[in-house]
């Protein structure tokens, strides 16, 4: 349904309350039913009504609203977002960019190729570069190669960093990866493949990470074998390097060639299609074609390309059996949606100046290379943000990091339209559980800020992530200013300090309490109500009603309030069933 902008904010939310939900938590893996939620489900909610619910800690998954119970549930999910005009991209997001411009530019190539025609084997450009032409090596052909590789460590060793394999207070050289000469290749390696290349990064880890233990471990836990197979672990999550076979062998990281191809990969490359084209000259050397990369925004409907990519990420990436990837779940869960889209109007309103030239609602973003889909974000532009949801990606391309990718493109889309949306300033990416090492990038965005599950107040990273360090929850709000540049001593004593005062917030919470105040009758009684098609106060419905009826409705209403707050209990139409 399409609006202008000056249209009563694009017409009326209407939500059907589902009450508490409780399950197994898939991040913990608790096998009770620990993960606590309130849910609302509907078919129609404005942009306005759905970024104060943002910010109010809701997210949405499909037609479906939920709200973690903070201080009840195992995990808790604290909203996280990012002011796009502050953010300042680390180096390894730098690396990124440049890594994906290296591939556009076809320095860089993701899938073996046929070589020419009187050729019995496939080899993919960086080892054709590390190969050189014929017998000769050229040192500014394998140069990029080496230096990929490195980064490939660097980003593995920051990874396991950011999920605690390391500790985090370590100072680590950059990667240095080597050219092995034939004379060592057997003193090096195992087996009979040829071995390229070789880094022995593990061993000044190790002695990283023993100067800043405080007690002796095990040696095993420190060894340079173990360090090595816990980055070349991380390595294999992010998909092959093409054209090499990576191993470890006596704590070095080692790279061997891998030019021969079996006929069912030669087919299957033949099959997808080509995003570079290559020509030999007459000097032997290959001219590579630059590669086009294409960014399409559609609005959200079912895309049959966009369903194979789905459930090939879905299948090569989460594992997830074939059985439970359908049509039907994949529209409910990334598809179908309950924002009332807003478009600029055609005569020139004023109102056009807080509205993007594409309008707010639910999207698809495409990434293509030379036609060729390789990602989907699925996202919904509201009022004050570009909120991200989902991600899926082609699996031939795991190296590219086509996740960080979206978000610093994502993030680039907030900043340029705020030019038609001064409004329309930050990036949500979603949930942040502390307590989850998989999400520790999103704080990898900075400045980010988390909302304080009881107050709704935007707190610092910075601020948020000593207290939770210690609790997975925390009133993030008592702590802005104190936190700012707080003494060690002193941090700790303000912990200490409000510990039973949150404790007595968790057992009055959520259902019981309200974030400003006890909820009461008074309370709900300009509560916006449809019943059979009318709308009507529930001052105006307690007219009509027994004591009985009263008394069943009164906490439903009163938990309600407190899920979404007075001003959307007062706004959004809540349907009685």
């Amino acid at each position: 349904m399409s609006s202008k902008a000056s249209s009563s904010r694009g017409g009326e939310s209407i939500v059907a309350d589902c009450g508490r939900n409780t399950s197994t938590c898939g991040y913990c893996k608790s096998p009770t039913s620990s993960s606590i939620s309130h849910g609302l489900w509907t078919e129609r909610l404005t942009v306005h009504d759905y970024q104060a619910l943002l910010d109010r800690g809701w997210r949405r998954s499909g037609c479906y609203l939920y709200k973690p119970e903070m201080a009840k549930t195992c995990c808790p999910s604290y909203t996280i977002r990012l002011r796009a005009s502050d953010f300042v991209p680390s180096k390894e997001q730098q690396r990124v960019r440049r890594r994906l411009e290296r591939f556009l530019d076809g320095e860089l190539d993701l899938k073996p190729r046929e070589r020419a025609e009187d050729q019995d084997v496939e080899v993919s450009e960086p080892v054709r570069k590390l190969l050189g032409s014929g017998k000769r090596e050229q040192n500014n052909e394998v140069e990029p190669v080496m230096k990929d590789l490195s980064e490939l460590i660097d980003n593995a060793v920051e990874r396991c960093i950011h999920s605690g394999e390391f500790p985090s207070n370590i100072q680590i050289p950059k990667s240095s990866v080597k050219k092995v000469l034939s004379a060592k290749r057997k003193k090096l390696a195992e087996g009979s493949e040829e071995l390229l290349y070789t880094s022995n990064i593990a061993f000044p880890i190790v002695a990283a990470i023993k100067q800043t233990q405080t007690s002796q471990k095990g040696e095993g836990s420190n060894s340079a074998e173990t360090v090595s197979e816990k980055l070349l672990s991380e390595m294999n999550k992010v998909g092959e390097f093409p054209g090499l076979v990576i191993k470890v062998c006596k704590g070095h990281i080692n790279f061997f060639s891998a030019t021969q191809v079996t006929s069912s990969e030669r087919d299957q490359g033949e099959s997808l299609p080509s995003a570079t084209t290559t020509t030999k000259s007459s000097s032997n050397s290959l001219q590579v074609r630059k590669k086009k990369l294409e960014i399409h925004l559609k609005r959200s409907s079912f895309d049959p390309e966009e369903y194979e990519l789905y459930k090939r990420y879905q299948l090569r990436v989460h594992n997830d059996e074939p059985e439970s990837i359908s049509k039907t779940s994949y529209k409910r869960f990334l598809v179908d949606t309950p924002l009332i889209e807003v478009l600029p109007s055609s005569d020139g309103d004023d109102d056009d100046e807080n509205v993007p030239p594409c309008g707010f609602g639910s999207y698809h973003q495409q990434y293509r290379v030379d036609g060729r889909l390789i990602a989907v974000g699925v996202i919904d532009i509201l009022p004050k943000c570009l909120s991200s949801k989902y991600l899926f990606w082609d699996p031939d391309f795991a190296s590219l990091s086509l996740g960080n990718y979206s978000a610093l493109q994502e993030i680039d889309w907030v900043k340029q339209n705020q030019a038609h949306c001064s409004a329309l300033e930050y990036y949500y990416l979603g949930y942040y559980i502390h307590s989850c090492n998989k999400m520790r990038y999103k704080a990898a965005y900075r400045p980010s800020e988390l909302l304080c599950p009881l107050r709704y107040q935007w707190v610092p990273f910075e601020v948020a992530k000593p207290l939770l360090d210690k609790k997975r929850y925390s009133v993030l709000s008592d702590f802005t200013k104190a936190s700012l540049s707080p003494a060690p001593q002193a941090s700790e004593t303000l912990v200490k300090s409000t510990r039973e005062r949150e404790d007595m917030e968790m057992n009055n919470s959520d259902e019981d309490s309200d974030s400003d105040s006890g909820v009461n009758g008074n309370d709900i009684a300009n509560i916006l109500i449809s019943l059979n098609g009318a709308r009507l106060r529930y001052k105006d419905l307690l007219r009509i009603i027994n004591m009985a009826v009263r008394k069943q409705l009164e906490p439903m209403f009163i938990s309600y309030r407190k899920v979404v707050g007075a001003e959307l209990s007062e706004r959004m139409v809540y349907e009685l069933q």
